[in-house]
């Protein structure tokens, strides 16, 4: 039977966190260098490809809304790859179409792993929840910048489609919006170190919501009466995440989440069980090759 393990709130941060390569002394002087407000920051000369190991474990919700959480961990391959167009790193994988200093324009990913409902009271008899993933663009518009100190506050609109796997086929499950007003302060407390901290709303198609929380007639139990879900807002979530370098190779992530589901459009669902969910998490990435040819790369620590 599946151990179900669920990243609904983890695959992301990992994967963008946790991949976050150690800054080198002079990625580090160049960032000392925005505080003098330099007229020409130095160039700085990075590894094109990185590869490596990450992974991590937290205590999550089972699903979004759920009555249970479970200890979840998971170790995943990464690679970084600095192209002048395409870029795969700490921040997603970006189509450096739009890279302007106030807006951006990435391509953001999420995703959940399976959750067996032998291990959920909530959804018991009912099927499991397959493999999720989910893609699509993100549009980041920076509201404010301190020129003294890499620190920034930003509106980010992501828009992703939703899918599902048994790993024999594919189901579309819908779209999701998830706009995120978002911290983040790239040399808080330690060299390197990043702190982000974002808050939202999320909204979702009914297709998805259909996926959570709907049962079908044939599942239908005295406590858990058939339901018939609708799309629109799924809830609000308060996230954080810290990140520190130990070496230029390896560095540590701990982070936390906290989501409130009150008034959300299937708080009516028997699978809608509370109206917070909580999750703490730490994490590891280890850069285990870097490649030889080097790349210049902008000074900007955001970048």
């Amino acid at each position: 039977m599946r151990r179900p393990v669920l990243l609904w709130p983890f695959l992301a941060g990992l994967a963008a966190l946790l991949a976050l390569p150690a800054r080198t002394a002079v990625a580090q002087g160049a960032a000392q260098g925005m505080a003098q407000a330099a007229p020409a920051a130095p160039e700085v000369r990075l590894p094109e490809f990185e590869a490596g190991l990450a992974g991590g474990g937290g205590w999550l919700p089972d699903y979004p809304a759920a009555g249970q959480n479970h200890f979840r961990g998971i170790a995943v391959p990464y690679l970084i790859y600095r192209g002048e167009v395409l870029r795969a790193d700490d921040q997603g994988v970006r189509g450096r179409v739009l890279r302007g200093e106030r807006l951006g324009l990435d391509l953001s990913f999420s995703g959940a792993f399976p959750s067996s409902s032998d291990d959920n009271r909530a959804r018991r008899g009912m099927p499991d929840l397959d493999w999720q993933g989910e893609v699509g663009p993100a549009l980041r518009l920076t509201l404010w910048r301190d020129r003294a100190h890499p620190r920034r506050v930003n509106l980010e609109l992501p828009v992703r489609a939703v899918f599902s796997s048994d790993l024999s086929s594919v189901s579309y499950r819908g779209l999701v919006l998830s706009p995120e007003l978002a911290f983040e302060d790239r040399e808080i407390g330690f060299p390197g170190a990043r702190l982000r901290i974002g808050l939202g709303p999320i909204f979702a198609t009914a297709r998805l919501h259909r996926y959570f929380y709907d049962v079908a007639p044939q599942y239908a139990l005295p406590d858990r009466p058939a339901y018939r879900s609708e799309g629109g807002y799924l809830g609000t979530r308060l996230q954080f995440s810290y990140r520190v370098p130990i070496t230029e190779r390896i560095s540590f992530v701990g982070g936390g989440r906290v989501e409130n589901f009150a008034g959300a459009a299937n708080d009516r669902s028997p699978l809608h069980r509370q109206d917070w969910n909580g999750t703490v998490a730490l994490g590891f990435a280890w850069s285990l090759y870097r490649s030889e040819r080097l790349v210049a790369s902008s000074a900007d620590p955001f970048d």
